[in-house]
């Protein structure tokens, strides 16, 4: 076997594939593993225009679960790109629509090199409504502070994001979805998230005169409270 038939696993394609797409697309933010649907995305690529979904398929996997991998980002992604070892380059064609990306990756000395055998297009399928799921609830109110629209403390997260959906002009809205996404810091953001979340409970607390339930919503805050404290310990230890 000489390099160039080297067989790429996906620890040995991600993080050069991360500097390639940088490469070709300019400023992106990359998200790893979100849950799209039933599928986890390997990438999500956010850029000030779109969210392009990026599965890898290395030398060492399959398509078994590919079809329905495809529909999956095909719900939540303006552009989706697959990238392949070279083991799958004469094939992969023949396992994903027409307007997604393929990207093919090869060794060349000694390192993997990429090819962008055909270039991703635009998605005929609406997204933004499913996108806006990604969000997580402290970023949908980022969004309502800036259209000036009512807090709906009381409601679900579906039910803030079809007000938005109504209220707001889906160009603008698109732009302020993909700027939260490209602006997540999981670790401000996290703790904000944490913060609001208690702080509803202290709400419910003002008004709870029933000893039973107002103990019952002091053990949720408590739990929480830990809960705060063991994400904060396990963001200290990835950083250092």
């Amino acid at each position: 076997m000489n390099e160039n038939d080297k067989i790429l696993y996906d620890k040995d394609i991600r993080e050069p594939l991360f500097e390639y797409l940088e490469d070709v697309f300019g400023n992106i933010r990359i998200l790893e593993e979100l849950t799209l649907g039933s599928s986890r995305a390997d990438i999500l690529m956010v850029t000030e225009e779109a969210l392009t979904g990026v599965e890898i398929k290395s030398d060492a996997d399959s398509y078994t679960r590919l079809s329905g991998q495809v529909k999956d980002y095909d719900r939540f992604c303006d552009r989706c790109i697959i990238a392949v070892g070279s083991s799958h380059a004469e094939h992969v064609a023949e396992h994903v629509p027409p307007y997604w990306g393929i990207i093919t990756v090869e060794t060349a000395d000694g390192e993997p090199d990429f090819y962008m055998l055909r270039e991703p297009s635009a998605n005929p399928s609406g997204v933004l409504d499913r996108q806006i799921g990604l969000l997580w609830r402290i970023e949908m109110k980022h969004i309502q502070e800036k259209n000036m629209l009512p807090k709906y403390k009381e409601k679900s997260k579906r039910f803030v994001a079809g007000k938005l959906l109504e209220k707001v002009p889906h160009d603008i809205l698109k732009k302020q979805v993909l700027a939260e996404l490209f602006d997540r810091d999981y670790t401000a953001v996290g703790a904000e998230t944490e913060e609001f979340r208690r702080s509803e409970i202290d709400k419910k607390l003002d008004g709870v005169t029933d000893l039973q339930q107002k103990a019952l919503l002091l053990i949720e805050k408590n739990m929480k409270r830990r809960q705060l404290k063991a994400r904060k310990k396990r963001r200290r230890r990835r950083l250092l």
